[in-house]
């Protein structure tokens, strides 16, 4: 049996900032090493990135979510990690692809949802879904 198979399922969406001394062209590089380690571990989500702020929902097993955002928080590519939203999640949302990778256009949308908690902030990222353009 796997991880997801006995764990419920438990999602996170997290907002972080781009360490000041990095280029925005890293987190291609953050995507493609976590896609491959995300669907060891039964991790699907999604990443948006407007060159300057991430906003990343995430949904798998509870250990394997907790151990990825303690990975987060310690990446020093990621500055100002603030979890927004937590919680157990009846069903995945994302079921099209493992991890996709969507780039907003202009800071405003992102910067709307990291100044947003709970379930408001998570009801907003959901309701900007439609208008990423995902790569999968």
């Amino acid at each position: 049996m796997t991880a997801e198979q006995t764990q419920p399922l438990y999602e996170v969406l997290y907002c972080s900032t781009l360490a000041q001394n990095l280029p925005p062209t890293t987190v291609g590089a953050i995507v493609t090493r976590a896609r491959a380690r995300n669907a060891e571990q039964g991790i699907t989500g999604l990443l948006v990135f407007d060159g300057m702020r991430f906003c990343q929902h995430l949904e798998g097993p509870r250990d394997a979510v907790d151990s990825l955002m303690r990975r987060i928080v310690e990446d020093p590519r990621h500055v100002e990690v603030r979890v927004a939203y937590e919680a157990p999640l009846a069903r995945r949302r994302y079921t099209g692809f493992g991890m996709g990778l969507a780039e907003s256009e202009g800071p405003d949308l992102m910067a709307g949802v990291h100044a947003l908690d709970g379930e408001v902030a998570l009801r907003h990222f959901l309701a900007l879904l439609p208008s990423f353009d995902i790569n999968g």
